[in-house]
């Protein structure tokens, strides 16, 4: 396996992608792509009252259809900071790790970022501090058209909410843990970090491990 990999920049993204955090030793965030609809960069699923849920993070139009993800801006447009905290509250209030957390993610959505990648970027590392893991995270300096297969693993399309990961991804399966809605709905795989946080809390290093088909 190589050691390094690249990936998209992603809202709250699902346990895949935190998977990949863990298993390479160099990870790269992709800056200069352009932006793409209906795509992890500024959307989450999580597992609400009602089904599956998608949360996403409206962005200001580009000027131009090639303006780079990392000059992407926030839209204030629907009051979305209120409501994806209203969402995440009550879907997650009676999971036995939100209340443990919740002061950790709150400021989130109380301030105001200017830049999706920025936003991402800071949600992405609390994370990884609260689940205890320390990936070596850096940023595109350019975009490259044809990434080295034989020196690095290009999953910045590959993790998305339209494919399937039992095809595009052999090394992950997801395994399930107690989630808080499963007598009404089954297991859902795969949703956001936080939904594999606020359920199993400091267990979710072990699950993520687990996820891995390959050593780490």
């Amino acid at each position: 396996m190589n050691k390094t990999i690249y990936l998209s920049t992603a809202y709250l993204a699902p346990i895949e992608y935190y998977c990949k955090l863990l298993q390479y030793e160099h990870v790269f965030i992709e800056q200069y792509d352009h932006y793409i609809k209906q795509t992890y960069r500024n959307r989450c699923t999580i597992a609400a009252p009602d089904g599956q849920l998608t949360l996403s993070v409206p962005i200001v139009k580009p000027d131009s259809p090639e303006c780079p993800l990392k000059d992407i801006r926030i839209s204030d447009h629907g009051n979305w900071r209120h409501l994806h905290w209203n969402a995440l509250a009550s879907t997650y209030n009676h999971t036995p790790y939100f209340e443990y957390y919740k002061d950790d993610f709150r400021p989130f959505y109380e301030k105001k970022y200017d830049f999706l990648i920025d936003f991402n970027d800071e949600l992405c590392r609390l994370i990884c501090s609260l689940i205890d893991i320390q990936p070596n995270i850096k940023r595109t300096i350019r975009y490259q058209t044809d990434i080295n297969t034989s020196e690095a693993d290009d999953f910045r399309e590959r993790i998305h909410p339209k494919k399937d990961y039992l095809t595009e991804d052999p090394e992950f399966r997801g395994k399930p843990y107690y989630q808080v809605f499963q007598e009404r709905f089954g297991f859902l795989p795969n949703l956001s970090i936080v939904d594999l946080l606020f359920n199993l809390g400091p267990e979710s290093l072990l699950l993520l491990q687990q996820c891995l088909n390959s050593d780490i």
